[in-house]
């Protein structure tokens, strides 16, 4: 009996011991470890608060700014600023988060683009913030994403780099708008508890190279992200040096092309068969400012090896990967990071016998930028709605080297260079 009752606790014990394991587990998920993948800054946990109408303008609506600012409003509305809550996306990746509230304070960060206020955020929890219900939310005006108040509306007067403009509204001068402080709100997310990132989530100010680019040469964001541009700021005003709209990055392959250098050799530089050929991709960050790739931690770049022979199969390939590796659970853990900084560059080799009697062969090589994975695409696809023709991932450098065939002056060696985005006329980083 005594035997029995001693067997008899084992169950007891397991069922205990399992209990309290998924209790702790409980406590730690909804306790403990934030919901978002990022931490909370005062300046971004909380909407931009409400603006009003400053005096002589009839709304804050873009396309009523657009009325005297005709080509800037044209500008913007190209822009991933303009879709920064329509963008499929987005939009995508929010509903999979839940459509938390604090990724609005971003994509739409005005207090009169969202539904709910915070009134208080217990332990910068935010699955546990207190929210009340917007009496002046504007849903249509949410749709302009971060619009043009976000940035130049604050206590009902306008705000931007100059300090003579003879408008129809108040106006006043922000020296925010001539250095990067004007991108640090929404570009320079943080870590949060039990998140080991080896730089934030999103921390592309916080990656910005302040030696050669800022000091030497005295870039701010602006310099490539808005372009220099002479023309009257509004209807009928003097021609000013103002400042494109455009805030093209990552989302547009001709912006990364500027971004990067690529240069391809190979040693012998005209193989035959019986040769191994060893070829050297230096791919340099020769043009951003920043980190590359940069933003949401899931862009990433492919450099890619292929040999092909005259029926276009595959014979042997070669992926080698730029970006952040993360695990995401239990808690947030950056394992490792190549990106490329500001000026620096690596190089990526392969190396191909090619056998005898063959000059059908070819290697191919490519270069890529993904936004996010096939597997991410996938998943936002078929379980969260993403219904968008947009390309996630790109090619931003392709060549063919023949092996074994007669050496032309098109198998010569490329090297493909580009300038940084805002300097002198450059060669883009593609070619074939």
């Amino acid at each position: 009996m005594a035997g029995l009752r001693r067997g008899g606790t084992w169950p007891a014990a397991l069922a205990l011991g399992l209990l309290a394991v998924a209790a702790a587990l409980s406590y730690f998920y909804t306790e403990i470890r934030p919901t978002v993948i990022f931490g909370l800054r005062d300046d971004y946990a909380h909407a931009i608060p409400f603006q009003p109408v400053p005096a002589g303008l009839e709304s804050i609506r873009a396309e009523d700014c657009g009325a005297c600012h005709r080509e800037i409003y044209d500008e913007w509305k190209t822009s991933v600023h303009a879709d920064a809550y329509d963008d499929p996306f987005f939009q995508a990746y929010w509903e999979k988060d839940d459509r938390v509230w604090v990724c609005l304070n971003c994509h739409t960060p005005l207090a009169n683009q969202q539904p709910t206020l915070i009134q208080s955020i217990p332990g910068n929890r935010v699955d546990k913030a207190v929210q009340v219900a917007n009496p002046r939310y504007d849903a249509a005006y949410q749709r302009e994403g971060v619009t043009c108040a976000a940035c130049h509306v604050r206590d009902g007067v306008i705000l931007g780099p100059f300090d003579d403009s003879a408008a129809p509204h108040p106006v006043k001068y922000d020296p925010a708008f001539r250095t990067t402080e004007v991108c640090h709100r929404c570009h320079s997310v943080v870590s949060g508890p039990l998140q080991f990132y080896r730089a934030g989530p999103c921390g592309t100010y916080a990656e910005y190279e302040g030696e050669f680019f800022m000091r030497e040469r005295g870039f701010t964001c602006q310099h490539c992200h808005m372009p220099d541009v002479s023309r009257p700021a509004a209807a009928n005003g003097p021609i000013r040096q103002g400042r494109r709209h455009l805030w093209r990055g990552g989302h547009d392959p001709d912006m990364v092309k500027r971004a990067v250098s690529i240069q391809v050799t190979t040693d012998p530089p005209a193989p035959v068969p019986g040769d191994t050929v060893e070829m050297t991709l230096k791919i340099i960050n020769a043009g951003a400012g920043h980190t590359i790739p940069t933003g949401d931690p899931d862009r990433h770049f492919t450099v890619e090896f292929a040999v092909t022979d005259g029926e276009g199969r595959i014979l042997r390939e070669q992926r080698d990967t730029m970006g952040r590796w993360i695990l995401w659970q239990p808690v947030i853990l950056e394992v490792y990071d190549n990106r490329l900084r500001p000026l620096a560059s690596r190089d990526y080799r392969f190396a191909y016998r090619i056998p005898e009697g063959r000059s059908d062969l070819a290697v191919d090589v490519r270069v890529r930028y993904h936004i996010l994975t096939d597997g991410q695409h996938a998943m936002l696809r078929d379980s969260y709605g993403l219904q968008s023709d947009r390309p996630y991932r790109y090619t931003i450098y392709t060549r063919r080297f023949p092996l074994g065939a007669p050496a032309d002056a098109d198998a010569a060696p490329p090297v493909a260079k580009a300038r940084t985005a805002c300097a002198a006329p450059h060669t883009k980083a593609t070619a074939g």
